[in-house]
């Protein structure tokens, strides 16, 4: 097979998304644009990535060097067009011999699927690529003019486009694979003879054809190049990427009372045999296996749900919660970094944070790992089948033995042995009668001050 390299333009201002956060490392389905760019290439095949970036925005530049380190980056100074931008990665692709591929950092849609019909063309004898689609709305998009044998003649700007012309349904979505040697040699003959004084990328299609080359298109939906260059359309990627969530996870087996409710991440992985129930959100870096039950209004991160666990509703998992196989994690109940055993509950309104929670072990409503002094966190660690009572502060670093018991009401501060009774409270006192004496005292003063 044809070696495959990548060039991804994340050059670009950005200006209409309004934001202090470059364009593309906004994120759809909790990733970066950018990053879900590098990911779709590097899964169809192209072993070389060189992405380029504009000097305004370093933070662009940052994260595409801690991915693929400084030789893969190109910078487009001064920002002069698209071919112009994609010059700009010649000299670190100089060495390669092979097929490249043009796509952009902003539409965080694409698939690999959606990029191998290109290679596809390009190994049956088409010189240059191109991806095409058929918008609601093509007003403003790049017309493809084909032949009647189906090849790409030109793309003409929608400005420069005759009325004839605009009736083509066919569009640009900019993507393209060509040689590396002819690609660079098509881009070094591009002008800029227009009324932006810009280097058009669409202009290498002409000097491919005016070469004798072939030109094909691939016709792509709508939805896989769709761009995110304002707040809206961010919102009308993140619903298409959750829609196709959704679809996924219904067909491998995961059941949803109300799937439209439930929001996804990039990497959820969620095994057959999961019930999902409504309003659940599920951020970067979940894992949930079969058979588990994850109950309304919960919100996982950085978690793994053991098989035949049930979580919620209205619970929260933070990173390095990790749910024992049959454990239950209910109502308002809180966990951050903490293994919890199997078969072991925590049903009620507890915040469980930097520790271990042994097999079987219970935890009464109200308790609280206290793992933070301000300074440093400490673990708390409950052995097997031990029992929490109601309202315990377990003040960390601290161990409750396997089947020990602590009080309700108790602030454990020093380890208790296996086995053992821990009460850590202020013993109860009665003062007979002293409650109505306040009530009268009270309202005594009330009235009188009333009364002055």
């Amino acid at each position: 097979m044809t070696a495959r390299a990548a060039v991804i333009l994340a050059a670009g201002q950005g200006t209409r998304m309004k934001s202090a956060t470059p364009k593309v490392l906004h994120k759809v389905g909790g990733r970066t644009h950018l990053d879900r760019a590098i990911d779709t290439v590097q899964a169809a095949g192209c072993e070389r990535v060189v992405i380029v970036v504009g000097d305004h925005s370093p933070s662009v530049r940052e994260t595409a060097e801690k991915r693929l380190g400084s030789a893969a980056i190109a910078v487009q100074y001064p920002p002069l067009g698209t071919a112009h931008a994609v010059l700009a990665a010649e000299k670190a692709l100089a060495d390669f011999d092979g097929d490249v591929l043009i796509t952009y950092a902003d539409a965080p849609l694409l698939r690999t699927e959606d990029l191998e019909p290109l290679f596809a063309l390009r190994a049956d004898g088409a010189d240059l690529a191109l991806m095409g689609f058929e918008p609601v709305d093509p007003l403003l998009y790049g017309r493809i003019i084909t032949a009647p044998t189906g090849e790409v003649l030109r793309i003409v700007e929608a400005r420069d486009a005759n009325d004839a012309e605009r009736a083509v349904r066919t569009c640009n979505a900019g993507m393209m694979v060509a040689d590396r040697a002819r690609l660079f040699g098509w881009l070094g003959r591009v002008g800029n003879a227009n009324a932006k004084q810009e280097y058009y990328l669409t202009d290498v299609v002409g000097l491919a054809v005016g070469d004798g080359g072939t030109v094909r298109a691939h016709m792509a939906p709508e939805s896989a190049v769709m761009g995110c260059d304002t707040p809206l359309q961010l919102s009308q990627a993140e619903a298409v990427f959750q829609q196709r969530q959704r679809q996924r996870f219904l067909a491998e087996g995961v059941v949803m009372l109300a799937p439209e409710t439930v929001h996804f991440s990039w990497d959820t992985q969620i095994a057959a045999g999961v019930t999902v129930e409504q309003f659940v959100v599920f951020a970067p870096g979940v894992t949930v296996e079969t058979g588990a039950q994850i109950r309304a209004f919960s919100h996982l991160e950085g978690a793994t749900v053991r098989a035949g666990a049930q979580v919620g509703p209205y619970a929260r998992l933070r990173p390095g919660a990790d749910i024992g196989p049959e454990a239950h994690i209910g109502n308002f109940v809180e966990v951050k970094n903490v293994k919890v055993g199997q078969g072991a509950k925590a049903n009620h309104l507890s915040y469980l944070g930097d520790g271990q929670v042994g097999a079987k072990a219970n935890i009464g409503a109200g308790t609280i790992f206290c793992n933070y002094d301000g300074y440093f966190k400490a673990q708390t660690v409950v052995g097997e089948g031990a029992f929490v009572g109601s309202n315990s502060a377990l003040v960390a670093p601290v161990t409750v033995g396997a089947g020990a018991m602590t009080g309700s009401g108790s602030v454990i501060t020093r380890d208790v042995p296996a086995d053992a009774l821990a009460v850590a409270r202020g013993p109860m006192a009665v003062k007979e009668g002293w409650a109505k004496a306040f009530r009268q005292r009270r309202a005594a003063e009330k009235a009188a001050k009333k009364g002055s």
